[in-house]
């Protein structure tokens, strides 16, 4: 039988007519296999007159929201979009993204291609772009491709007839069924561990200059508390296997710096060669997974953890320990933010770094620029990659504080320690403190895509 949907409220008689619908349908079956169509009707009055009532409720409390959404706004502009309530206009997308941007300020792109990458580029800005992707881009994409393929033979040479390093954790690592133990060639000692680390330094920064920093200037402020202390010590001095000229010097066990982009990592390869820590799929990654052995990253998979793994923290604090007592083990470097900026605030210090109680070396970089910024904050990493090999200078600027020593009451609290080197770092770089972190990165990005979605 056939049932035409009533003319009532639009909404109202559309849920209606589909319940009508359905047991009309439910009715033809029933007949069928002999049923009884007027126990299916008995059925039907039972079930609707529910349902009904519960949709007029509905349709009631609609009704009066938009009364008040009315009463809020007596006078909504015109336009073509009034049928179409869910898109937005272009200024109250604009509105919502200057607010957000306030909110989400360390994350806020302020440069010429604006939020995400995405802003509108003066006609200029696109006559730069297009020369430069037939001139720089192809020619800066080759030198990078050769010098990463270049250090990977490196690497793979003189790690031939090598065993890696397994710092006690096959086991732990192997019942996590990463499909990757914790090993590296970072405690691989002798000449070839020295050819490593020194090609590995001079080819990052070459891929550096490829990338358009032709000179990066360092300035090493002196802090009169750890002039007072003991002795300094820079990254450049514990660059290769963390010796010093030093006799007995408190060594740092780790780099501290702030996060930026993962230009960062390529600079801290060029001056000091530290570890990192990493997600366990890039030592599965070709080229860049032997590369990130060798400099003796720490995998970490924080989705599978077992009742006896230690996590990050416990590794990471075992090699920083291990890298504060003994010159030849290799240094790590971490980002204590743990995730990027866009340059100018410093976030929320996580305590991996402090556990141990060890002296740090913070290293602060910042990135000048007049027309991109290299910062990795909202922008896609294709389109960054393209941008940046776009622009024929890029500008990177360090500054390298001495070797914080913690005091006692900074060593029995890594949260204090944390904080005071945080301000520290905060002061000399110019950088504005924030209490922000990755998971606000995370609902600030979900947010914009979904402005730029419905704009």
């Amino acid at each position: 039988m056939h049932v035409a949907p009533p003319n009532q409220n639009p909404l109202f008689s559309f849920h209606v007519y589909l319940l009508r619908r359905r047991v009309s349908v439910c009715a033809k079956s029933r007949n069928l296999h002999g049923g009884n169509l007027e126990t299916t009707r008995e059925e039907y009055e039972s079930i609707t007159r529910t349902q009904l009532e519960t949709l007029s409720t509905k349709i009631r409390f609609l009704t009066a929201m938009e009364s008040e959404l009315k009463d809020m706004n007596p006078n909504p502009p015109s336009s073509s979009k009034e049928d179409r309530p869910l898109l937005k206009s272009e200024s109250d997308v604009s509105a919502a993204i200057e607010e957000l941007d306030k909110k989400f300020a360390p994350f806020a792109r302020k440069d010429l291609y604006g939020t995400m990458g995405l802003g509108p580029f003066p006609t200029a800005e696109k006559v730069k772009l297009a020369v430069a992707m037939v001139t720089l881009v192809p020619v800066r994409f080759v030198l990078a491709m050769s010098i990463l393929v270049l250090y990977y033979l490196v690497c793979r040479v003189f790690t031939l007839f090598s065993s890696p390093y397994r710092g006690g954790e096959e086991e732990e690592e192997e019942e996590e069924g990463g499909g990757v133990v914790q090993e590296d060639y970072a405690h691989m000692e002798g000449w070839r561990r020295v050819v490593i680390v020194r090609c590995g330094r001079f080819l990052s920064r070459v891929l550096l200059f490829v990338f358009g920093f032709y000179w990066i200037p360092e300035s090493c402020p002196d802090r009169d508390s750890a002039a007072d202390s003991s002795p300094k010590t820079s990254s450049s001095e514990i660059a290769e296997n963390g010796e010093t000229d030093k006799e007995e010097p408190e060594r740092p066990g780790v780099i501290v710096s702030n996060h930026v982009s993962y230009l960062d990592i390529l600079y801290h390869m060029s001056a000091s060669f530290p570890s990192f820590v990493a997600k366990r799929s890039v030592g599965k990654l070709p080229l860049v997974g032997l590369i990130s052995k060798c400099l003796g990253c720490v995998y970490v998979q924080r989705e599978a953890k077992s009742p006896d793994f230690k996590g990050v923290s416990g590794t990471v604090n075992e090699r920083v320990r291990e890298a504060h007592r003994n010159k030849s083990a290799p240094t790590i470097m971490l980002f204590s933010e743990g995730t990027t900026t866009n340059g100018d605030y410093l976030l929320q210090f996580k305590t991996g770094a402090f556990l141990a109680g060890t002296p740090v070396l913070p290293v602060i970089l910042k990135y000048p620029y007049e027309r991109f910024s290299v910062a990795w904050d909202t922008i896609s990493g294709a389109r960054h990659i393209i941008f940046l090999l776009c622009q024929f200078v890029n500008h990177l600027e360090v500054i390298r504080l001495p070797v914080y020593y913690p005091s006692q009451e900074e060593k029995d609290d890594p949260k204090l320690y944390a904080s005071n080197v945080r301000r520290l770092m905060a002061t000399e770089g110019n950088l504005i403190l924030s209490d922000l972190g990755l998971g606000d990165k995370r609902i600030y990005h979900a947010t914009l895509n979904g402005l730029f979605c419905k704009s």
